[in-house]
Protein backbone atom coordinates (compact mmCIF):
# COMPACT_ATOMS: atom_id res chain seq x y z
CA UNK A 1 0.00 0.00 0.00
CA UNK A 2 1.22 3.46 -0.77
CA UNK A 3 0.94 6.05 1.96
CA UNK A 4 -0.73 9.09 0.46
CA UNK A 5 -0.93 12.53 2.05
CA UNK A 6 -1.11 11.40 5.66
CA UNK A 7 -2.31 8.55 7.81
CA UNK A 8 -4.62 8.48 10.79
CA UNK A 9 -5.95 6.10 13.37
CA UNK A 10 -9.70 6.33 13.90
CA UNK A 11 -11.40 4.53 16.76
CA UNK A 12 -14.90 3.16 16.93
CA UNK A 13 -16.61 0.83 19.34
CA UNK A 14 -17.47 -2.24 17.25
CA UNK A 15 -20.88 -2.63 18.90
CA UNK A 16 -21.72 0.92 17.76
CA UNK A 17 -20.11 0.97 14.29
CA UNK A 18 -17.66 -1.75 13.31
CA UNK A 19 -15.39 -1.99 10.31
CA UNK A 20 -17.75 -4.59 8.85
CA UNK A 21 -20.54 -1.98 9.15
CA UNK A 22 -18.38 0.42 7.12
CA UNK A 23 -17.77 -2.28 4.51
CA UNK A 24 -21.50 -3.01 4.35
CA UNK A 25 -22.38 0.70 4.00
CA UNK A 26 -19.56 1.52 1.57
CA UNK A 27 -19.12 4.97 3.13
CA UNK A 28 -20.04 6.81 6.31
CA UNK A 29 -19.86 10.15 8.03
CA UNK A 30 -17.30 10.27 10.87
CA UNK A 31 -19.21 12.51 13.22
CA UNK A 32 -19.82 13.04 16.91
CA UNK A 33 -16.21 13.98 17.71
CA UNK A 34 -16.36 16.56 20.50
CA UNK A 35 -12.74 16.76 21.62
CA UNK A 36 -10.98 19.90 20.35
CA UNK A 37 -7.67 18.13 19.56
CA UNK A 38 -9.44 15.31 17.70
CA UNK A 39 -11.48 17.93 15.81
CA UNK A 40 -8.24 19.61 14.71
CA UNK A 41 -7.06 16.25 13.38
CA UNK A 42 -10.33 15.85 11.46
CA UNK A 43 -9.81 19.33 9.96
CA UNK A 44 -6.32 18.28 8.82
CA UNK A 45 -7.57 15.21 6.92
CA UNK A 46 -7.45 15.35 3.12
CA UNK A 47 -9.19 13.28 0.49
CA UNK A 48 -7.11 10.17 -0.13
CA UNK A 49 -5.55 10.05 3.33
CA UNK A 50 -5.38 6.59 4.80
CA UNK A 51 -7.13 5.80 8.08
CA UNK A 52 -6.46 2.71 10.15
CA UNK A 53 -9.73 1.54 11.72
CA UNK A 54 -9.32 0.59 15.37
CA UNK A 55 -11.98 -1.25 17.37
CA UNK A 56 -12.05 0.25 20.85
CA UNK A 57 -13.64 -0.92 24.13
CA UNK A 58 -13.86 -4.52 22.90
CA UNK A 59 -11.55 -6.31 20.44
CA UNK A 60 -8.89 -3.56 20.95
CA UNK A 61 -7.23 -3.98 17.57
CA UNK A 62 -6.59 -2.28 14.26
CA UNK A 63 -8.85 -4.27 11.95
CA UNK A 64 -9.01 -2.42 8.66
CA UNK A 65 -7.93 0.38 6.39
CA UNK A 66 -10.23 3.16 5.22
CA UNK A 67 -9.74 6.30 3.18
CA UNK A 68 -10.95 9.85 3.59
CA UNK A 69 -13.45 10.63 0.82
CA UNK A 70 -14.76 14.00 1.99
CA UNK A 71 -12.81 16.62 3.88
CA UNK A 72 -14.01 18.39 7.03
CA UNK A 73 -17.45 20.00 7.00
CA UNK A 74 -19.85 21.08 9.74
CA UNK A 75 -20.93 18.06 11.77
CA UNK A 76 -24.70 17.75 11.30
CA UNK A 77 -24.96 16.09 14.73
CA UNK A 78 -23.58 19.22 16.44
CA UNK A 79 -26.41 21.70 17.01
CA UNK A 80 -23.91 24.39 18.07
CA UNK A 81 -22.08 24.17 14.73
CA UNK A 82 -18.66 24.09 16.42
CA UNK A 83 -17.38 20.69 15.34
CA UNK A 84 -16.64 19.01 12.03
CA UNK A 85 -17.07 15.61 10.43
CA UNK A 86 -15.39 13.83 7.52
CA UNK A 87 -16.56 10.99 5.31
CA UNK A 88 -14.68 7.71 5.17
CA UNK A 89 -14.90 4.67 2.91
CA UNK A 90 -13.46 1.19 3.42
CA UNK A 91 -10.36 0.06 1.57
CA UNK A 92 -9.94 -3.43 3.03
CA UNK A 93 -9.86 -5.48 6.18
CA UNK A 94 -6.37 -6.21 7.43
CA UNK A 95 -5.10 -9.71 6.68
CA UNK A 96 -4.63 -10.17 10.44
CA UNK A 97 -6.01 -7.72 13.02
CA UNK A 98 -3.27 -6.01 15.06
CA UNK A 99 -4.16 -6.14 18.78
CA UNK A 100 -3.34 -3.28 21.13
CA UNK A 101 -0.97 -5.52 23.13
CA UNK A 102 0.99 -6.31 19.95
CA UNK A 103 1.19 -2.63 19.06
CA UNK A 104 2.40 -1.69 22.55
CA UNK A 105 5.09 -4.39 22.36
CA UNK A 106 6.42 -3.21 18.97
CA UNK A 107 9.44 -0.94 19.45
CA UNK A 108 8.69 0.96 16.23
CA UNK A 109 5.28 1.97 17.62
CA UNK A 110 6.27 3.22 21.08
CA UNK A 111 5.94 6.87 20.05
CA UNK A 112 2.42 6.61 18.60
CA UNK A 113 0.16 9.55 19.40
CA UNK A 114 -2.53 7.01 20.29
CA UNK A 115 -0.48 5.93 23.30
CA UNK A 116 0.00 9.51 24.51
CA UNK A 117 -3.59 10.60 23.84
CA UNK A 118 -5.42 7.32 24.36
CA UNK A 119 -8.88 8.83 24.86
CA UNK A 120 -8.88 10.59 21.48
CA UNK A 121 -10.96 8.97 18.76
CA UNK A 122 -8.69 10.31 16.00
CA UNK A 123 -4.87 10.51 16.05
CA UNK A 124 -2.17 10.94 13.39
CA UNK A 125 0.15 8.11 12.38
CA UNK A 126 3.61 8.55 10.85
CA UNK A 127 4.63 6.73 7.64
CA UNK A 128 6.90 4.50 9.74
CA UNK A 129 4.03 3.62 12.05
CA UNK A 130 1.80 2.86 9.06
CA UNK A 131 4.44 0.51 7.67
CA UNK A 132 4.88 -1.17 11.07
CA UNK A 133 1.14 -1.77 11.49
CA UNK A 134 0.89 -3.26 8.02
CA UNK A 135 3.88 -5.51 8.72
CA UNK A 136 2.31 -6.68 12.00
CA UNK A 137 -0.86 -7.42 10.02
CA UNK A 138 1.11 -9.68 7.68
CA UNK A 139 0.91 -7.32 4.71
Amino acid sequence: MTTLNAAWLVKSEPQKYSFSDLVRDGRTIWDGVRNNQAALYLKAMKIGDQAFYYHSVQDLAVVGVATIVREAYLDPSDPAGRFVAVDVAPVRALKTPVPLATMKAAPELTGMAMFRQFRLSVTPITPEESAAILKLAGE
